[in-house]
């Protein structure tokens, strides 16, 4: 992997305010994914490709990470930037909507990351459960959005964001095959680790 290539395509999205992983958030993904050296990864919302790149360095050997990304100039930097950094061969790109693709996967997964549309965040965890390999892990960034959601915030512009991540929260954490902590890192991450085979 060219570590400066990958350097140069994250100052070059926060340059021009592409939403990428944050630092504190990637540190907490990465000692997951160190302890876990899982074969295949699952991230909805691939954007420039940044953290999927980032990602990939925590596989184990011959491990695979398929993302989704709707955006087709955004999917082509990534592809663009996956090239660069050189780890096309473990990352896939499907190109479309993740609220279509997901329900067509059948693949079964050891990690799952969420960074897409807040407003479906419960679908994702709905269709990430389904995906989710036993003894996996959930992951969702973004989920605190700006202290939105653990606040009595209620503008109408962000309403169904927060409402939507707020369900999410709660349906991670009732379910009882995951247990689920929310950390208050970059701008809040939910770890929902999967108790039992939740088939």
């Amino acid at each position: 992997m060219d570590k400066i290539a990958l350097e140069q395509i994250k100052q070059k999205a926060i340059n021009e305010h592409i939403p990428i992983i944050m630092d504190d958030t990637l540190e907490v993904v990465a000692k997951i994914l160190t302890n876990m050296q899982p074969k295949r990864i699952l991230e909805i919302g691939t954007a420039v490709g940044y953290s999927a790149m980032c990602f990939s360095a925590y596989l184990e050997k011959d491990g695979v990470i398929d993302t989704i990304e709707r955006d087709e100039i955004k999917v082509k930097e990534a592809k663009e930037n996956i090239k660069k950094v050189g780890v096309e061969e473990k990352i896939n790109i499907y190109i479309g909507d993740a609220v279509e693709i997901l329900p067509t996967l059948n693949n079964k997964y050891d990690v799952i990351f969420i960074d897409a549309a807040k407003g479906k965040y419960p679908f994702f965890l709905e269709q990430a459960i389904r995906l989710i390999n036993p003894n996996g892990v959930i992951l969702a960034d973004n989920i605190l959005y700006k202290g939105y959601v653990m606040s009595d915030y209620n503008k109408h512009k962000q309403r169904t964001a927060v409402r939507n991540l707020r369900e999410y929260i709660q349906e991670a954490t009732n379910n009882p095959n995951l247990e689920t902590e929310i950390l208050e890192v970059g701008d809040g991450l939910a770890i929902s680790k999967v108790k039992m085979c939740n088939q």
